[in-house]
């Protein structure tokens, strides 16, 4: 598959959506549309599912999942979506590189541990043997963190990607591929990864790709004209995220939270807890300290742009990101 003419092909059709969704994007402001991930439990759902969101920012909340965050993208910039709740960095990189009116607002979590790639056992290939993984077959969802960190990856190990038959596919349906056999290696996150897990096994954990430089962390989007026209709504629904997000890392009421979550996202308690043992969320002032919002999120989204450029995936990358984040809505929140 040639990565170039995906990523560019769909960047093009989020630029020119972006122009006809942002007119109406505040259109209606009597409720908006959130976009969020089904098998990736989080606090906020406590708050979905009891409509607390509706209650306190005095507008109808209604919510649609998605398989991947360049879904996101293009229905944010159709104007079908206001926010979208942990959007992963590459594919919010790749449509703000292409022009797209969006803004990052919140890190939503990050999670090294639950985003990687998973080769099939009966290859017996790890670490220390995966360049035997050129001309194999791989479903990768692209121009998502998944996509970033399997490129990095292939990237240190010296494995040609262009001799490797590359797939785009969801994450569900590549770890069922990946148990049929018919994939050699699948990448993804969530709930999908633990099923590939069952089939194989990672290159390298969370924190050995931390060391390589691939943050995993995903953040809450919006489109810039949505979130400058509505700062008020855009606070109002960071501060009842931000209060479940305290009070899930508090263990205020944890097995209520849970139940909600794992409902919500479509998967058992057990796994749920799974998947958000590997989860941390971020106070807000965390969230605005240099290493995040205040500069260091500005910085990865530059040298993931750059690599995208580098690897052929995207044409070109802004100078700067630094107004890819709007820390407005956030700074409010702080007392």
């Amino acid at each position: 598959m040639n990565f170039r003419k995906t990523l560019t092909g769909a960047a093009a059709g989020l630029a020119l959506a972006a122009g006809a969704g942002a007119a109406n994007a505040a259109a209606h402001m009597s409720e908006i549309t959130v976009g969020y991930f089904l098998e990736w439990p989080m606090p906020f759902q406590y708050a979905k599912v009891n409509g607390l969101y509706d209650e306190e920012m005095g507008i109808k909340v209604n919510w649609r999942a998605f398989d991947t965050g360049t879904a996101m993208s293009a229905a944010m910039a159709s104007g079908d979506v206001q926010l979208s709740v942990s959007q992963g960095v590459p594919p919010f990189v790749v449509a703000a590189s292409a022009g797209q009116d969006i803004q990052i607002v919140d890190v939503a979590l990050t999670y090294s541990e639950n985003d990687n790639c998973v080769v099939r056992s009966a290859l017996e290939i790890d670490k220390n043997s995966a360049k035997e993984l050129e001309g194999k077959k791989v479903g990768v969802p692209i121009g998502t963190a998944a996509h970033y960190g399997f490129l990095k990856q292939m990237k240190h190990f010296g494995v040609d990607t262009s001799t490797m038959e590359i797939v785009d596919m969801a994450p569900a349906d590549s770890a069922a591929a990946l148990s049929q056999g018919s994939l050699d290696m699948a990448c993804g996150w969530g709930g999908a990864l633990r099923r590939m897990k069952q089939s194989g096994n990672v290159l390298l954990s969370g924190a050995e790709k931390e060391e390589l430089g691939i943050q995993v962390f995903d953040v809450t989007s919006a489109p810039a004209s949505f979130a400058a026209e509505n700062p008020d709504t855009v606070a109002a629904f960071l501060k009842v995220t931000a209060d479940m997000n305290r009070k899930w890392n508090s263990g205020e009421m944890k097995q209520e939270m849970l139940s909600a979550m794992a409902k919500d996202s479509g998967m058992d308690e057990a796994a749920a807890q799974a998947t958000l043992d590997g989860f941390t969320f971020l106070p807000i002032k965390e969230q605005l300290s240099e290493k995040w919002l205040g500069g260091g999120t500005q910085k990865f989204l530059k040298e993931v742009a750059d690599f995208f450029v580098e690897t052929g995936n995207i044409p070109s990358a802004r100078d700067s990101y630094d107004t890819a984040v709007d820390t407005a809505p956030l700074k409010s929140l702080v007392q």
